[in-house]
Formats: C-alpha cells, sequence, structure tokens
C-alpha cells in the first residue's frame, strides 16, 4: 500500500481580539494535513508555534518535503517515521494526527480506541480564555463568559497589574473557578508572594511563572497553588527537568508534535508524579479531536480554541454549560 499526503494552509478568523502579553491576533492560519490510503483519507491540523519561529508556510514546506520519503509506507510505518524526521512541532502534529486519523478509519475502530483509552471520551469541562486588557475589560469579559455558562476561566497576565486584573476578574465572575497563565513574566517579582496573593483570590493554579530556562528561580518556592510548565515542557525530553521545579505540565499537540508524543508525555507526566493540563492554540476542532482524547486524563482542560473563532468546521465540538463534547 503506498499512501497519498498532502498539506494547505487555512486561514480562520477571531472573534474579535485574542490578546496575550505577546501580541494580539485577530486571525489564525492552521496547517492541515492529509493521508489517503485509496480508500479512506485522515486528516490533522496544527497551529504554527509562532514563539519557536514557526510559520504556517514553513510547516507546510517541511511536510512537503517528506512526501515523497513516506508515500511508500504504509500508514503505521509512516507514522513512526515522522517521530524522527520532523522535529516536535506543528508539522509533526498534522501529520501524526492526519495519520492516526487514517488509521483508525481503515481499522474501522474510533480514535479513542486505536489510542488506547479504555472507554469512550466523555464531555470535559474546559476553561474558557479571558484575553489580557485593563482590569475594567478583563472584569466584563469574566462577567459575559460566566453568564454563558463557563465555570473555569483561564486569565491571561503579564506581570505587572496582574493581583488588580485577577481581583478584577473574580468580582465580574464571583463563583468560576480560575486559572491563570503568567507567559514568562514573573521573573523580576517575588514568586511566593505573588502566588499567594493570587491564592487569596480564588486562583487555583499558575501557569508558566517564569522564563524558559530560568526555571530554577522556582526551586525552594513554596507556592499555596501548583504551578505548571508551558513553554518550559515541549515534549517527553523536558519532563525530567520540569519534575524538579514545576508541580505539573500542560501539553499542547502543536508542541508535542503530535499526538503521539503527547500520550508518550502523559504516560511519563503520571510516572514523575506531575499534575496534568491539555491546553491549544488557537484552531478548529479538527485540531481538538486528538487533544480531547489526552485530557481525558487532565486536572485542567483549556480546549477553548474553536470558540475564540468566528465559525467552526460544521462537524466541531459542541460547547454547552461551559463543557466540551462531541
Amino acid at each position: 500500500m503506498s499512501l497519498r499526503i498532502s498539506a494547505a494552509v487555512e486561514r480562520w478568523p477571531v472573534a474579535g481580539q485574542f490578546i496575550i502579553s505577546r501580541g494580539t491576533k485577530t486571525y489564525v492560519d492552521v496547517l492541515v494535513a492529509a493521508a489517503s490510503d485509496g480508500t479512506h483519507v485522515g486528516l490533522g491540523e496544527a497551529t504554527a508555534i509562532y514563539y519557536h519561529g514557526e510559520s504556517a508556510e514553513s510547516c507546510l514546506t517541511q511536510i512537503e518535503d517528506l512526501i515523497d520519503t513516506l508515500v511508500p509506507m504504509d500508514v503505521r510505518e509512516a507514522r513512526d517515521a515522522v517521530q524522527t524526521l520532523l522535529p516536535p512541532g506543528a508539522a509533526r502534529n498534522a501529520l501524526d494526527c492526519a495519520l492516526w486519523d487514517l488509521e483508525a478509519k481503515a481499522a474501522g475502530k474510533p480514535l479513542w480506541q486505536l489510542a488506547g483509552l479504555a472507554t469512550a471520551p466523555k464531555p470535559l469541562q474546559t476553561a474558557f480564555t479571558i484575553s489580557l486588557g485593563d482590569p475594567a475589560a478583563m472584569e466584563n469579559d469574566a462577567a459575559k463568559a460566566a453568564a454563558r455558562g463557563f465555570g473555569l476561566l483561564k486569565l491571561k497576565l503579564t506581570g505587572e497589574g496582574d493581583r488588580e486584573r485577577v481581583d478584577a476578574v473574580r468580582k465580574g465572575a464571583p463563583d468560576v473557578r480560575l486559572i491563570v497563565d503568567a507567559n514568562e513574566s514573573w521573573a523580576a517579582l517575588d514568586i511566593e508572594a505573588e502566588a499567594s496573593a493570587l491564592a487569596a483570590l480564588g486562583v487555583e493554579m499558575i501557569e508558566q511563572p517564569v522564563p524558559v530556562g530560568q526555571d530554577a528561580l522556582l526551586d525552594g518556592i513554596k507556592s499555596p497553588v501548583p504551578l505548571l510548565a508551558d513553554e518550559s515542557c515541549q515534549s517527553s525530553a523536558d519532563l525530567e527537568l520540569c519534575a524538579r521545579y514545576y508541580d505539573g505540565i500542560n501539553i499542547k499537540l502543536d508542541k508535542a508534535g503530535g499526538l503521539t508524543e503527547a500520550l508518550k508525555m502523559a504516560r511519563e507526566a503520571e510516572e514523575h508524579g506531575l499534575k496534568l493540563m491539555v491546553g491549544c492554540m488557537l484552531s478548529t476542532s479538527l485540531a481538538i479531536h486528538p487533544a480531547f482524547l489526552v485530557a481525558q486524563g487532565a486536572a485542567w482542560v483549556d480546549l477553548d480554541g474553536p470558540i475564540l473563532l468566528v465559525k467552526d468546521r460544521e462537524d466541531g465540538f459542541r460547547f454547552e454549560g461551559g463543557m466540551i463534547s462531541r
């Protein structure tokens, strides 16, 4: 059997603006890979990791350069091969997930079963992201999200005025659960004091407080809430370091390079005693499908990418009452 592989870039507008400390997004370009055995077609979607210098176009080129190498292989051989032929990142994610999807369809099995889950995936509570803004704007956005039924909000922070932002969100949505993403911005702060202040406001987890490479700043820190690694945990190769300084990790398939690596990370994180979060980049539901499987064992789920867009794919996930489900 020979494979047919192709890839293309698609642009999806963002609903309003998506603002973090690194900038503002009004659209997202996603990479869609397709793998076919002539009868079945598997699809995978990925979003370039911009802080690694990736773009949708550069990732597309990575896949196109591999097509001649992969087409003589069967689907399992190709999936094994891309683990070494491509580095962790969006190109490998799109192709890996397309090959998983193809293998499941060719076998006549649901993807969850092929991925080794014991039972079919269940609906999960997902975080809804509150973009970075002034306290009043974030309070207003939080109130609107709570009114829509979201019971878990993830706040983007910047290292300046974070307590005021969280306090404002708490006022706007007094009954929701809160987690925050510091986006590597706390290196100059008293991390223990900052974490304690946010814990007093009901924050239950803090993501990536320090810059990549400065993780040792967390050595000896006694935080009242778990500290999770995001940018500091790209793949399973980073788990040993993360286990020294963090309480958990955030798995994103775009960082990890696909479902294959994400499943490995989830298994090994448990062995290291690390708590698990599963997140996403801006994306459609096509990218969320494999992440949803990994998220079945996570303490925190942040798979709101599709609802941050103007529209999703027609066969996308349902987001109702703060839950994500098929």
